[in-house]
């Protein structure tokens, strides 16, 4: 079975299993705990800048998904970073290495989606360098050493929706037991991505963090697909929003009602610059 390789190992997080397990083990030890442990969390929000700016907050949901004992066969894993008229993709079968080890693909799950929806097939030898999905996969590696993945790149549409609700139906019809994460950033704001609506300084990161990340959060934290999608091609506060909606819907079919954000920083807390992102953990229960 072939294996697609780690392309961003050694560089946007480390290469080797002992430093990946060192980082993590101290993201763990200085994390706060999971608040409300009798809650079954389904689902969440998990960033994918370098893991050196937000690896800890993805960490902290992913570990928190243990909450409650569920051993998922299967993580659905929303990402890629893709514009409203974009297609859809899916790796489909094969494996994907990371530090700790391979993940197998949930082919018979992919198959059946494949049969409802049109997609763009990926394989392990063929396909687009993109690091919203493998910057998760070390950390599902690590917390849930058993489960397969099935990776798929969705658009903001509203099509994106329709797969998530689906992809938990299927799941469902065939007594799969799934987890759900969608991959996103927030605002890319200053120079560097040429949005800068209120200036450079303290009041453009205020306008982020308390005006433009807010909302986009707000509606997150409310499970509102549709909105999501929609606040994020007016007001540009997300880059893969057609994967947080296809999340909130699939988390929704498992039973959430609600999120719950564990954390909400920006790269400008880790480094300061003119130039920074915004990024939210988010737990859906």
């Amino acid at each position: 079975m072939a294996t697609r390789r780690s392309d961003f190992a050694g560089s946007w997080y480390p290469s080797t299993e002992s430093e990946c397990r060192r980082v993590i083990e101290e993201w763990v030890s200085t994390t706060k705990p999971c608040r409300a442990q009798e809650r079954k969390y389904v689902g969440g929000i998990v960033p994918h800048a370098g893991w050196v700016f937000s690896g800890k907050v993805a960490c902290g949901v992913i570990e928190c998904l243990q909450t409650g004992g569920t051993r998922p066969d299967t993580f659905v894993v929303f990402g890629k970073h893709l514009h409203a008229s974009s297609r859809n993709y899916i790796m489909k079968e094969g494996r994907w290495a990371t530090p700790f080890g391979e993940l197998k693909v949930d082919r018979d799950l992919a198959e059946s989606l494949l049969a409802k929806f049109p997609f763009v097939q990926e394989t392990p030898t063929q396909y687009e360098q993109d690091n919203t999905i493998e910057l998760q996969l070390p950390l599902i590696r690590y917390f849930f050493p058993d489960a397969m993945i099935l990776p798929i790149g969705v658009p903001p549409a509203p099509k994106s929706v329709s797969i998530g609700k689906t992809v938990s139906e299927i799941a469902a019809s065939m007594n799969r037991t799934i987890m759900v994460i969608g991959s996103t950033d927030l605002t890319h704001y200053g120079p560097n991505y040429g949005f800068m609506p209120k200036g450079g300084g303290e009041k453009g990161l205020d306008w982020v963090k308390n005006e433009n990340d807010k909302r986009l959060r707000d509606l997150i934290l409310k499970m509102n697909a549709e909105g999501v999608i929609q606040e994020s091609l007016v007001n540009h506060n997300a880059c893969c929003a057609g994967a947080v909606a296809a999340a909130i819907a699939a988390s929704r079919k498992l039973g959430a009602e609600r999120g719950m954000e564990l954390f909400y920083t920006t790269s400008y807390d880790i480094r300061p610059d003119s130039s920074f992102v915004g990024y939210t953990g988010i737990l859906f229960h």
